[in-house]
């Protein structure tokens, strides 16, 4: 007698009790299996991307926003700060290597990135095509986004003001060039477009101030030349020494301009890499409470943020183990009323050679089964969960989940719903021991 067969055989003669059964415990896997898995990627993602990074140095405000929108390109930056101070933090004894990074503008709603050679290498990214920026304008695109938007090295496109996908200005006198193409690292850097410090400058610069700088160099030359010429006449000096006066005073003018213009050049943030782990104790302190800007340390950011998620993690997990717990305790109701109502078959069962044991057994085979397929249906749901949020995310924020197969601590959770459905079979199967078949039978 195949009694797999019959064991299916009679799950399947009580749908309800089957279908209640199923529901109760797809809904209890399919929640866990998605929260492990969401929490698992999620972190991993976001540990991997600010490994570089020991500090992150920006303008006042939230050390999360700065982490966020400097590390991660998920947040709006907190504001600027001075080129000029932020040389003074990578000139620090502390400091092993300090990459400026600057953006405001946006192709399609992927960030433009404005940064040194460096940051290439951060992320160890190689080029699939082309080679690097050397000039403004000229920019580098990631793996996801050359992908998704179609570019090829030598197009062109013109930039929009902000980093919402609608509603800026777009920059028409100054479009960008693509001269490379990055193979896929799975990193922050496969959703940019990468050019130097230059263009970010160049882009705003003759955008707000170039007129205004004009206006204002013409001016004093023109005050200048009258002052010269005044003074020339009423002094009688020869052409020669105003000329040489004139020179020299208008490149006074110029070093003077430059410079000011060095002073006014401003970047998002900086991103830090520490020398000696010395840096991270006295650094950020140091930055906070001594200067304008503001030091964030993502490693803690990140976890202190994983933190509040994890509360949140632990209360769906706490919800779905006590869903599992009321599945296991319909499959051992239902069982139970299985059983009682099947005394009689089961009494039959005895009279042809069925012993205890394997009454038991078919009892036990039910509700494995039961318990397998709830299980099965329910890891399928949880991904198919995954997947739509995976989808969710990339359009959002340009980051990938992948659906993995199943992994040790599922394996585990697994095994605990084994454990549930064969004690609830168990409880449920302590009437047959009791059964008296003369007596069952003779009730017929």
């Amino acid at each position: 007698m195949n009694l797999g067969y019959l064991a299916y055989r009679n799950m399947i003669s009580k749908p309800l009790n089957l279908v209640l059964s199923l529901l109760l415990l797809v809904l209890s896997v399919s929640l866990v299996t998605f929260i492990l898995q969401l929490s698992k990627q999620l972190n991993g993602e976001l540990n991997k991307n600010i490994a570089p990074v020991d500090m992150v140095v920006g303008a006042k405000g939230s050390p999360l926003q700065l982490v966020l929108s400097s590390v991660l390109h998920i947040d709006a930056p907190t504001g600027n700060i001075k080129l000029e101070e932020a040389e003074q933090i990578k000139k620090h004894p502390f400091v092993g290597s300090a990459i400026p990074i600057s953006y405001g503008d946006n192709y399609k709603g992927y960030r433009i990135l404005g940064t040194e050679m460096d940051y290439f290498e951060n992320y160890n990214a190689v080029l699939k095509e082309g080679r690097f920026f050397s000039t403004s304008f000229e920019v580098v695109i990631g793996g996801s986004v050359a992908k998704k938007l179609g570019l090829k090295v030598g197009d062109s496109f013109t930039s929009s003001h902000g980093l919402a996908a609608t509603g800026g200005e777009a920059h028409e006198d100054h479009p960008f060039t693509v001269v490379g193409l990055l193979e896929p690292t799975g990193t922050v850097i496969d959703q940019l477009l990468v050019c130097n410090l230059e263009s970010i400058w160049d882009a705003h610069a003759h955008e707000d101030g170039e007129h205004d700088e004009n206006r204002e160099a013409h001016g004093d030359e023109e005050h200048d030349h009258e002052e010269d010429a005044h003074e020339h006449s009423e002094d009688g000096h020869d052409h020669e020494h105003g000329d040489d006066e004139h020179d020299h005073e208008h490149g006074d003018e110029e070093d003077d301009h430059e410079e000011e213009h060095a002073e006014e050049l401003e970047i998002t943030s900086l991103l830090v890499k520490f020398e000696s782990p010395l840096g991270l104790v006295q650094l950020p302190r140091f930055i906070n409470e001594n200067t304008n800007m503001q030091a964030a340390l993502p490693g803690f950011e990140i976890q202190r943020l994983m933190g509040l998620m994890g509360s949140g993690v632990k209360t769906i997990n706490g919800i779905a183990l006590a869903i599992l717990l009321v599945s296991g305790f319909s499959i051992f109701i239902s069982l139970l009323k299985t059983i009682r109502e099947r005394r009689q078959e089961l009494a039959l069962l005895r009279t042809y050679g069925l012993g205890t044991r394997k009454l038991l057994y078919l009892v036990l085979v039910e509700g494995l089964l039961l318990a397998f397929f709830g299980f099965l249906l329910g890891w399928l749901l949880g991904r198919l969960a995954l997947l739509l949020v995976s989808e969710y995310i990339e359009s959002g924020y340009g980051y990938v989940l992948a659906l993995n197969g199943p992994d040790f601590t599922e394996f585990l959770f697994f095994v605990a719903t084994l454990v549930i459905a064969i004690v609830a079979v168990i409880l449920a199967s302590t009437s047959i021991f009791k059964l008296n078949i003369s007596k069952t039978l003779s009730d017929v």
